[in-house]
């Protein structure tokens, strides 16, 4: 009779079970695009009980009270695993953070108090193509053929909904405009990101980013708004899950893949944000989804599909 070592089947099992790590990298993907595009939904309702700046301002300050008491706490409890970083650690941590959340954040709340969310987000997926044209010179991360066609798909519909925007009214434009520089700063700071940030401790690092946003949000608020709220429960809801669960919870997994993978594959999830951001507004808030509107959000889905479908963006060579 043929014996068995027990521990092979121990193995065997080890081996065809999926890592953890594997799991998150198939799941953040989705997890970010359905946390970022509920963030235009908390926006649009906060953005009923309070000023545009000042939403963003409180926002940031209490994101970065979470990260420092959970440091802290950390740091308290395993002081020998927590190390410091440095002072140009901080620094590049506080461009990122600035860039990636401070400008976007800010540009974006204040556009949307003149337009509806479906089309902010839309401008968010030029991140990609922004990010993609920028990559490759500084980064040497290359695109194959089919992804840069998914790329110029994906920015064809952004710009086929923003343009008939424009043309039906032009009191929406200069918001539309100041989004749009937005997202080419989220681009810059992805780039930085990946440039200078992938080897600083995740923790340290997002508190360092959220301390420079909190101070640039707060400052900028009380320089460019008169700040009020009624501080109804909408504003609280608002606050509360825009802070948790987007820019604490959607950032963590845009700085994870941003770890793990290319620049253009982390950051082409946001042609998928516009589509569900349409349909969360449309069936909780009552905003319109156009069939033009439709048919922009179905050739950007049909870009991103093209950008992550292919094998891992060849790198270039140095």
């Amino acid at each position: 009779m043929n014996s068995q070592d027990p521990r092979d089947g121990i193995s065997a099992g080890i081996a065809t079970r999926p890592a953890t790590g594997d799991l998150l990298n198939r799941a953040a993907p989705l997890l970010f695009v359905l946390l970022w595009s509920s963030s235009f939904l908390g926006t649009r309702v906060g953005l009923r009980h309070m000023s545009p700046l000042w939403f963003v301002a409180v926002r940031m300050v209490l994101a970065a009270a979470i990260m420092v008491m959970a440091l802290a706490v950390v740091r308290h409890l395993r002081p020998n695993r927590v190390a410091g970083i440095s002072p140009m650690a901080w620094l590049h941590c506080s461009v990122a953070g600035v860039s990636t959340q401070a400008i976007l954040l800010m540009t974006a709340h204040v556009a949307m108090t003149r337009t509806e969310a479906a089309p902010i987000a839309l401008i968010q997926t030029l991140n990609p193509l922004f990010s993609a044209a920028l990559a490759w010179p500084l980064l040497g991360e290359r695109l194959r053929p089919a992804q840069v066609l998914g790329l110029l798909l994906g920015s064809a519909g952004v710009l086929l909904i923003l343009g008939l925007a424009a043309m039906n009214s032009r009191v929406e434009l200069p918001g539309l405009l100041a989004a749009t520089a937005g997202v080419f700063a989220l681009s810059c700071g992805t780039l930085y990101y990946r440039r200078f940030c992938r080897g600083i401790p995740p923790l340290q690092g997002a508190t360092a980013q959220f301390l420079a946003s909190a101070i640039v949000c707060t400052v900028s608020a009380s320089l460019l708004e008169t700040p009020w709220t009624d501080w109804q429960p909408g504003a609280f809801a608002g606050i509360a899950w825009n802070t948790v669960a987007v820019s604490m919870g959607g950032m963590a997994l845009y700085f994870l893949m941003l770890t793990r993978g290319t620049a253009a594959r982390a950051t082409v999830n946001f042609y998928l944000v516009p589509g569900v951001t349409a349909v969360m507004t449309w069936a909780v808030l009552g905003e319109r989804l156009t069939p033009i509107m439709v048919v922009g959000l179905a050739v950007s889905s049909v870009g991103c599909w093209l950008v992550g479908r292919g094998p891992r963006i060849a790198p270039a060579s140095p």
